[in-house]
Formats: structure tokens, C-alpha cells, sequence
């Protein structure tokens, strides 16, 4: 009798995917157009509670924080970043769906639309792994994207707003909760973290009511991202943003598309940095994660790792 695997991508209706390890769903991936691009949601921590949010919970205006998305606010002078212009990103098709007792994984093409011409700006190669860890319920996804333009090349602007961001849950900010800002050199705190470079930035804070227990969500960067040393753009109320293009623009072309990694780690506990650098050294050692077109029958498409270039 066929086995289901520890690791599951189960699609669902209205343009969404289940990802679950062990019967339990730990991310979700919206692509339905009802809003300017996709995203993750939920995202769980290994209580079961919510660890990100749609949405700041102060400001109306920041509805285009939806708990875990890649956007950019400068493309070619386009704001891709916030919900008051014409551009969206739009998912074009999915390429595999992978399901193991390992990981699982998804692949997908977005298209960045200008609002005015048919025809995308940018062709977005966006490959996600889904990894549970020894502790239960705690889990990595590696998000790794790569960004072919229309066009021989395109410019991103310099901007703290891009590339991947993440909003906490309110519980789990520093100023509408009980949560602590964390970056690589230990400092913490907004105004210590805001435009320093490091490897990673960590948010941690109470998940469920009447419990002074803390689980967390960590970004890492990985070292191959251009706009070494990243610069980080975070606040108190509960956000945080990998900005490699914080301090010079970048120019992506079609012989040499943009390609960024990062890693999300969902851990249970406030922020170890030791927990945090074992889990950095294995994502940095790693090969990239790359499509090519498979010869099992009955599947297009497989996901396999390769040294970056």
C-alpha cells in the first residue's frame, strides 16, 4: 500500500497551497488575485498560533504588509511594494508540487505588471523548500527567487522597501506586544538594528494568551545575495526586511538574472543564537535550488540542487 509522505504540498481551492508536515499545516501560499501579490498565510508557529499577520495593526495604509511576501518599491520608478498603484505581481502558472518524508516543495512563475501593458516587467522564478527540524513542530522554508527581465536588463532602484519582508504577529512586536527584535551581533531593539548590516534578524514574543512562552520566526540572509553587508530595515511595531538594495541600485539582465535566498526558520523559544547559526551554516553551505524538466512519467518538472554560479 502507497505511503503518505511526512511532508505534504496540498493544493486547495481559490489559488492556495496547504503545506504540512505530519498531518499539520505549518504555511499556506496565496496566489488568488484578490489582492496585488501573493504571499504567505498563515504561518505557524509550533504552538499552532499564528506567528505572522495580513496587515499592520495600527495603520490602514500598510495592508500591503501581508505576513510574508516579496514585493519591491522601485522598478524602473514603479512602486511594486505598496497596495496605491496600478502594478501587481500575478502567479502565471506552477511548476511542481513535491512531496517527501525529507521536505516538500513548490515552484512557480510570478509576472510584476506595470498595470498598463500586457506583458510582464519581470518573470519571477520563485522556489520554496519546507523542512521540519529535531525539535517538534519547528520548521525551515528556504524561499529562493530569480528574477528574469522581459527586457535585455531592469534596474531595481535603491530602496529599504524590498526585497523579502516579513510582519509579526501583534503579540510578537516589540510595541503592540510582549516580542524582542534580534539581529546577528546581538544588539536588539529598532533604533540599534535599523540600516546595520547582519546575517539575520530574528522576531520572538508570547504566541498565546495567558502565556509568558515565546516562539519566534528568524530571517537569514544567505552570503551569495548581492548588497553584501545587507542592511536590514525594521521597526518595533512588528516588521522586518531584507534590503539588498538599501544602499545601490540593482541591475538584473537576462545573461545574468538577479537571484536571491534567503531562509525562514519557525522556532519555538526566544531567539538562540546558537540554535539560529547551526541552522545559517547548513543554508549557506547548501546548493542552490534549481527547475529542471523531469523524465518520470506523468511529471513536467522536478526540483534538484546545484552549485550557485
Amino acid at each position: 500500500m502507497p505511503r503518505i509522505p511526512r511532508c505534504q504540498v496540498v493544493p486547495l481551492d481559490g489559488h492556495k497551497v496547504s503545506l504540512r508536515i505530519d498531518d499539520r499545516e505549518f504555511m499556506r501560499w496565496n496566489a488568488g488575485t484578490e489582492h496585488p501579490r501573493p504571499y504567505f498565510f498563515p504561518v505557524l508557529a509550533p504552538s499552532g498560533e499564528m506567528i505572522t499577520r495580513m496587515g499592520h495593526p495600527g495603520a490602514p495604509d500598510h495592508d500591503h504588509h501581508q505576513s510574508v511576501w516579496f514585493a519591491h518599491n522601485k522598478v524602473l520608478g514603479i512602486n511594486f511594494w505598496g497596495n496605491n498603484s496600478d502594478a501587481r505581481i500575478r502567479q502565471l502558472q506552477w511548476y511542481c508540487y513535491e512531496s517527501s518524508d525529507e521536505a516538500c516543495r513548490i515552484a512557480v512563475e510570478l509576472g510584476w505588471f506595470d498595470g498598463h501593458n500586457p506583458a510582464p516587467l519581470i518573470r519571477q522564478e520563485l522556489i520554496c523548500e519546507f523542512r521540519p527540524q529535531v525539535k517538534q513542530h519547528e520548521f525551515t522554508a528556504e524561499i529562493q527567487s530569480r528574477f528574469l527581465p522581459v527586457s535585455e536588463s531592469l534596474e531595481f532602484d535603491t530602496t529599504n522597501f524590498g526585497f523579502l519582508a516579513v510582519r509579526v504577529a501583534e503579540s510578537v512586536s516589540a510595541f503592540f506586544g510582549g516580542g524582542i527584535l534580534t539581529g546577528s551581533n546581538g544588539q536588539q531593539t529598532e533604533e540599534k538594528l535599523f540600516g546595520r548590516p547582519a546575517a539575520w534578524m530574528d522576531y520572538s514574543g508570547p504566541t498565546q494568551r495567558n502565556s509568558d512562552e515565546f516562539e519566534g520566526i528568524t530571517l537569514i540572509d544567505h552570503p551569495q545575495n548581492p548588497g553584501q553587508p545587507t542592511g536590514w530595515h525594521v521597526r518595533n511595531d512588528g516588521w522586518m526586511c531584507a534590503s539588498p538594495c538599501m544602499n545601490s541600485p540593482h541591475t538584473t539582465t537576462r545573461t545574468n538574472p538577479l537571484q536571491l535566498r534567503y531562509l525562514l526558520y519557525v522556532h519555538s523559544g526566544a531567539a538562540d543564537a546558537e540554535q539560529i547559526a547551526a541552522r545559517q551554516q547548513t543554508f549557506h553551505e547548501s546548493d542552490s535550488l534549481s527547475l529542471r524538466r523531469s523524465s518520470t512519467p506523468h511529471i513536467r518538472w522536478e526540483i534538484h540542487r546545484k552549485p550557485a554560479a
